[in-house]
């Protein structure tokens, strides 16, 4: 997780785009992100202040103690009620409540395999029972040599949680990005709490 502090201490990240993904915009249009939300590896918090905007109580944790910095202060400028915690994605606080949804746009394919296990756990204790997951994963349709070198097939979205969550959709979808490429391939998953 270095890596990314330094990502954000140096400037602005490619993933760090000044505005919420699309994907998640279209979740939250659809009506299918509900209550309150948990926003895991939130960064400078885009997508956080999005859903507190439309209404939504919104929490997001990230390890970067820069990128919270950065979201705390946008949620003091546009007077917004998100708020933000330096937290570990494997190592969420319970008493922190249960979230009716979780949000991961981006996290997911940076983590290795023997991790998965226990950051579905983490998940797992902050959800509501019956939550939805709202997982945004670079996919492996996306050419190697730009972004993280993980590339997440269809495959791994069916296996990636279970048995905590259940898969309920999975389609294709794209991260915007700033710099080099503008759009990556990416996939926009769904998952209910079992």
């Amino acid at each position: 997780m270095e890596g990314f502090e330094a990502a954000y201490v140096s400037g602005q990240p490619p993933w760090d785009i000044g505005r919420p993904q699309p994907a998640v915009v279209r979740w939250e249009t659809k009506g299918r992100i509900e209550g309150s939300v948990l926003d895991v590896g939130c960064g400078t918090g885009e997508n956080s202040l999005y859903l507190a905007e439309r209404g939504h109580p919104v929490v997001g944790v990230d390890l970067s103690r820069t990128a919270i910095r950065r979201a705390r202060e946008k949620a003091t400028l546009r007077r917004n009620h998100a708020l933000f915690h330096e937290a570990d994605a494997f190592d969420l606080d319970p008493a922190r409540g249960a979230f009716r949804s979780i949000l991961d746009c981006g996290l997911f394919h940076t983590l290795a395999d023997d991790q998965r296990g226990r950051y579905a756990e983490s998940l797992g204790s902050v959800a509501h029972p019956g939550a939805r997951l709202f997982l945004l994963c670079f996919s492996d349709r996306e050419p190697p040599g730009w972004g993280p070198p993980r590339r997440i097939t269809r495959a791994e979205l069916d296996h990636a949680f279970a048995p905590a969550w259940r898969l309920e959709a999975a389609e294709p979808s794209e991260f915007d990005a700033v710099g080099e490429r503008a759009r990556c391939a990416a996939w926009a998953a769904e998952y209910r709490r079992a």
